[in-house]
């Protein structure tokens, strides 16, 4: 390696490590976890699942798309400890999927179902995370909430939706993470009111890491799953599996996104990234972290930065170990009201209104699964919203691929009846409506060519109509032959 490509790999992965830290911490702390579960899954995405990734840009960490699944699951569980066996499961579901050759069939999920189950985990993360950034006292914001955590937040959305809309344009605002800025941002403020109003900052929530002096004390930050009790408990399967299938629809989605962003010869097999991540997942599982999934807005700053290597993906996992065990007191000065901003404005991202009017501009065979999966997802959970949005996404597509299989075209007294495809019994309703509209005094020319099988009751229909055709004087060219019918 040349001293040009260190040099850029050490500025990409300094940049990202910028835009991870922040979401590591926010991301735990969504999930009702210490902060230190965050730094943890950061590291082990940013060391381990790089190593085995076969991707050199790709960035691995907690992902915000998880929160809702990892709160759910928690509350259903009862016990962090069931949950870090689930994510074992999910981890070792994930590494046979690869064994198995599954990644290949990531192109089979209609994309109306992914977009909806983006959109879904946005809206989701918004509803989560505002009480967090008012700092209210209970689950909804009808309760008293805090005015220093409420100016804290408004002002760290302002700071991202800036440097969202800056950043195309100045090569400063690209260069410096939003994250960053907004996390700076909510220091200061606590800074400048514990001078001026002593008594609201100390009501102000932040950041509390444990403070890791001897290889003792970071033994004791540990946890570990809870393999006797997990085996036996239905949900603990239940939720294996769902971390396992939405983590690696967001990792191989995220590989998908990151092929439009930089060349990679050969491509990263998604076979192998898959044991990456399951690898991953079960680290993370047996240490006390969260799910890792790939993410592509880390992995487009890493791309954007310059990265020329892995190293820069491994360098941005050091510094978050380094971070964790060396300045856990001046992480501790961040308060949470901007951790929670930062995941808001996240989901605005995953949800962001443009994506709903592309959506519809797309046609209601895309809209209608699409909002199916986001509804369901809300109101019913996930797996169920995804086999809703599925299966809603087949029943549009059957309908319309049902509308365009016979199509009727007018040319003055001459009909066009064109034959899309292969027409059995469930288009013959479709076929005696068409002819129904041709009146008497016709030409009517039979365009076959792309349908090479018609079964008995297309035929008999056509039969039937080209019995009347000399009672009502219509002509009838290029005639389907109807012999063995």
């Amino acid at each position: 390696m040349n001293m040009k490509n260190l040099r850029d790999d050490i500025l990409a992965g300094t940049v990202v490590f910028l835009v991870a830290l922040p979401l590591s911490l926010g991301i735990a702390q969504a999930c009702g976890l210490p902060p230190f579960v965050g730094l943890l899954t950061g590291v082990i995405g940013g060391l381990v699942v790089t190593l085995c990734s076969p991707s050199r840009f790709a960035v691995s960490g907690p992902a915000a798309g998880l929160v809702t699944i990892v709160v759910a699951a928690m509350e259903n569980l009862g016990s962090f400890s069931l949950l870090l066996a689930a994510l074992v499961l999910a981890g070792s579901l994930q590494t046979l999927a690869g064994i198995l050759r599954f990644g290949r069939w990531i192109s089979l999920i209609p994309g109306s179902v992914i977009q909806g189950m983006m959109a879904a985990i946005g809206l989701l993360l918004i509803r989560q995370q505002t009480p967090a950034a008012l700092d209210a006292e209970g689950e909804t914001v009808t309760k008293l909430f805090s005015p220093l955590s409420v100016f804290v937040a408004l002002g760290a959305l302002f700071i991202l939706f800036l440097w969202h809309k800056r950043r195309q344009h100045n090569r400063f605002f690209g260069l410096v993470p939003g994250e960053l800025v907004a996390v700076l941002w909510g220091g200061m403020v606590l800074l400048i009111a514990e001078k001026l109003l002593p008594q609201a900052a100390a009501t102000l929530d932040r950041l509390s890491l444990p403070q890791v002096d001897s290889w003792a004390s970071l033994a004791q930050q540990f946890n570990h799953p809870d393999f006797f009790n997990a085996w036996s408990h239905p949900a603990v399967w239940l939720t294996g599996l769902t971390l396992a299938l939405v983590a690696s629809m967001e990792t191989l989605l995220s590989q998908q996104a990151l092929k439009k962003l930089v060349d990679q010869r050969p491509q990263p097999s998604p076979d192998k990234e898959l044991l990456a991540q399951g690898a991953g997942n079960m680290l993370s599982g047996l240490l006390g972290g969260i799910p890792v999934t790939a993410v592509i807005v880390r992995s487009s700053v890493n791309v954007n930065a310059g990265a020329r290597s892995k190293l820069s993906v491994i360098l941005h996992g050091v510094l978050m170990l380094c971070c964790g065990l060396l300045f856990e007191s001046l992480l501790n000065r961040i308060p949470l009201a901007s951790l929670a901003a930062i995941l808001i404005y996240t989901g605005y991202k995953l949800a962001s209104p443009s994506l709903f009017i592309s959506q519809w501009r797309q046609g209601l065979v895309q809209f209608i699964p699409f909002l199916a999966t986001t509804c369901g997802i809300i109101f019913i959970g996930m797996l169920p919203g995804l086999l809703a949005g599925v299966l809603t996404q087949l029943l549009c597509s059957s309908v319309a691929s049902h509308q365009s299989a016979i199509q009727l075209s007018r040319y003055n007294d001459h009909f066009v009846v064109r034959f899309n495809q292969n027409l059995i019994f469930l288009h013959n309703a479709r076929l005696q409506q068409l002819l129904a509209k041709i009146p008497d005094n016709s030409v009517v020319i039979v365009e076959h060519e792309n349908a090479e099988y018609l079964d008995k009751d297309i035929k008999a229909t056509l039969a039937e109509f080209s019995d009347m055709a000399n009672m009502r004087n219509i002509t009838l060219e290029q005639w389907p032959r109807l012999e063995n019918g």
